[in-house]
């Protein structure tokens, strides 16, 4: 006996099946994916504003080894942000001023 097996019909509808699985399995990546794009987003406006100026410590929190302006290129991971009185104290205990942003410069200590 021969079995004509599924009908085209048939056929179709399972396809149509897998296709809505396969949409809404994409729908919920698209879900996902925003959902995680807008807790970065408030993640990055609740972050707290740069410092004006950092004070670079030596290696192992030794004794600071430079001043620089905040958002200076060269502050290494040991920066920490101080106030404007301690990086003019820093300047005037002998601190080295970063010689790329030139702090010494922006606190109108040196022209």
């Amino acid at each position: 006996m021969n079995d004509p097996g599924p009908t085209r019909l048939a056929l179709l509808r399972f396809l149509e099946r897998v296709q809505e699985r396969d949409l809404a399995r994409t729908r919920r990546w698209i879900a996902d994916e925003e959902r995680r794009a807008a807790e970065q987003r408030r993640g990055i406006a609740a972050r707290p504003p740069a410092p004006d100026w950092l004070l670079e410590q030596g290696l192992g929190g030794r004794a600071p080894v430079y001043v620089h302006v905040g958002g200076c290129h060269m502050a290494g991971t040991r920066a920490k942000g101080v106030t404007r009185d301690q990086a003019i104290r820093s300047l005037a205990d002998r601190i080295t001023p970063c010689p790329h942003c030139r702090p010494d410069t922006a606190l109108g200590l040196l022209d």
